[in-house]
């Protein structure tokens, strides 16, 4: 395919964009590693302040604001007494609480979300690209997540075997729904967005478990880990047989530690990436998150995982929240013995410490679901055998819902959990919205993540939608052993952010990984960093038109996939494309 095909203007764009290329062969501008700090904090162990792996944001300190325009959206559902859609109501209907304070609703739209088929996106032949929907219509869209990492093997299976009666009996014409999976592997979509419930059946027929890391850990090691409790180092001179079994016991502790910072880390990664890759489909989804239990204790929402996790996790948060999702987490244990003392895995009678770290774990898992629900404006489901019905009611509930905007007060720099109350002026109503948001250094600086998000997106499984991008390729040319392969690269208009400051200015960064099809070892890498002002004369023709620009990969003669990914360093919104490439 020939860069011809692109729009005539990219020659305009190409000299705006071309002393910024970066050298063939090379990362752009050194990236972390996932989840690494976006800055320290002091950690805090204890039971009583949510476990051993959590700390607070509030311990961040203040933030520094470099804009006065930072627009809060909150989706809201309001129902009725019998659990129906309250439709038609006005702005003064409304109230929206920050930290108690009322503030003003600046931006207000009633939404009802259409459920008919996804209009696709046509591509010409030979480009490779993330666009969703050819229109900008909410739809009411749902996404089942089936979690591998935190469920247990058995209650995996039972989870999948519900899922499927829902989706034989009680799936809605006109539905939109998509499979996913986290594995220890990471998040992967094992069916894309239909309306189609007996091709959802076939592909989740096909699924299989994994056994997950903590399976083999015991219950009294889990709590144990959960709840910072981890026995002391035995004492010379003592019982012999007792401190071997301390001894045990506090590597058992231990070993659960590192799985469950594990499990931390591969979950939010999850999320993250699943709210990159519904940031591009319109209105508000529902996730439906099929789980055994959340891989750390949230006792309160400003709690955020210790050390290099707490940045991933507040960027996962904030994404969800951009994104519009809503997590309806579904404890697929179904009834659950809440007695400490019977438990089948442990032998022989449990001591005191044992019963109260059990019977804590237990419940700090529920507490965890509701927690994690509401603070995304979700519902969690636990403590029932009839998934199906779980699995619907969280399904239903995008089909119509207000959104309502509101500005930051950026004079309250305060870091933390800003906590939000929707009220109405209406009697015998369910209003649902999330409770609240994180402000913070990761949340509020977009270039803060951008070497960890970078990473993340140019080895992720999945697609990033957040940012539109169309790619494809163009000749070749000899460079020693090995061809220069040109490329083209188009974000439509709207894709990439002006800087709000007023200057005119766009930041984003553009690269491109070329994977080994045999071995998926790196084989090459190219990229641009652009953070300019744009000259006043091509402001218009951006943002009518869009970006586009060319620039080549160098690879030795072979099969390769391309990873391509675009990051906007204003809004900190992903987009990526992976495209197949032979280079004779």
């Amino acid at each position: 395919m020939s860069a011809r095909s692109f729009p005539a203007y990219t020659t305009l764009l190409l000299l705006l964009l071309s002393s910024f290329a970066l050298s063939q062969g090379r990362a752009p501008r050194s990236p972390g590693t996932v989840g690494q700090p976006i800055q320290g904090r002091a950690p805090s162990m204890s039971r009583s302040t949510g476990g051993a792996n959590s700390q607070s944001a509030n311990d961040e300190g203040k933030i520094e604001f470099r804009t006065e325009s930072i627009l809060v959206q909150v989706p809201v559902i309001v129902l009725d007494k019998q659990g129906k859609h309250v439709r038609g109501l006005t702005k003064e209907d409304f109230k929206v609480l920050e930290n108690g304070k009322e503030q003003t609703v600046s931006t207000f739209e009633e939404l009802v979300s259409t459920r008919g088929a996804l209009p696709a996106v046509a591509l010409k032949p030979g480009q490779y690209g993330n666009l969703t929907l050819s229109d900008q219509q909410p739809r009411a869209v749902t996404v089942v997540v089936l979690d591998t990492v935190n469920t247990p093997f058995l209650d995996q299976t039972y989870g999948r075997r519900e899922l499927v009666k829902y989706l034989a009996n009680s799936m809605e014409s006109g539905q939109v729904m998509a499979l996913m999976i986290i594995t220890s592997h990471g998040v992967k979509i094992i069916q894309g967005l239909t309306g189609d419930s007996a091709q959802l059946i076939q592909t989740l027929k096909k699924v299989s478990g994994e056994m997950p890391s903590m399976q083999s850990v015991d219950v009294d090691a889990q709590a144990d880990a959960a709840t910072g409790d981890i026995p002391d180092m035995p004492t010379p001179g003592g019982d012999p047989d007792a401190a071997m079994q301390t001894f045990i016991e506090r590597g058992d502790a231990i070993y659960a530690q590192f799985q469950q910072q594990n499990a931390i880390e591969t979950t939010m990664q999850a999320f993250l990436g699943i709210a990159w890759t519904l940031s591009g489909v319109p209105g508000r989804k529902s996730l439906i998150w099929a789980t055994g239990g959340f891989p750390f204790t949230i006792y309160s929402p400003d709690i955020v995982p210790n050390g290099n996790l707490a940045g991933l996790y507040e960027r996962a948060m904030q994404a969800l929240n951009q994104a519009q999702i809503s997590v309806y987490p579904v404890d697929v244990r179904g009834l659950v013995n809440t007695s400490p003392i019977g438990d089948a895995s442990k032998a022989g009678v449990p001591t005191n410490r044992q019963i109260l770290n059990r019977s804590w774990l237990q419940q700090s898992t529920i507490d965890s679901l509701n927690e994690f629900a509401d603070m995304t404006g979700g519902k969690a489901f636990y403590n029932t055998n009839d998934l199906a019905t779980s699995f619907k009611r969280a399904a239903d509930d995008a089909s119509s819902y207000y959104m309502l905007g509101y500005y930051l007060d950026s004079r309250n720099n305060k870091a933390g959990w800003r906590q939000l109350k929707v009220k109405i002026d209406k009697k015998d109503v369910d209003v649902r919205a999330r409770k609240g948001f994180l402000v913070t250094n990761a949340t509020i600086h977009a270039e803060l993540s951008k070497n960890s998000d970078m990473s993340y997106a140019l080895t992720s499984p999945i697609e990033a939608t957040g940012v539109p991008v169309v790619v494809q390729w163009g000749g070749s040319e000899s460079a020693g052993d090995k061809k220069k392969v040109t490329f083209m690269a188009h974000m439509p208009a709207n894709a990439l952010a002006f800087d709000p400051s007023g200057q005119d200015k766009l930041d984003f960064d553009f690269a491109a990984i070329a994977f080994h099809e045999k071995d998926s070892k790196i084989a090459g890498r190219s990229g641009i960093a652009f953070a300019k002002q744009v000259p006043a004369e091509q402001v218009a023709t951006i943002r009518a038109n869009g970006v586009a620009f060319r620039n080549a990969i160098e690879l030795a003669p072979g099969n390769y996939t391309v990873r391509f990914v675009v990051r906007d360093n204003v809004t900190g919104k992903i987009g990526s494309v992976t495209a197949p490439l032979t280079v004779n």
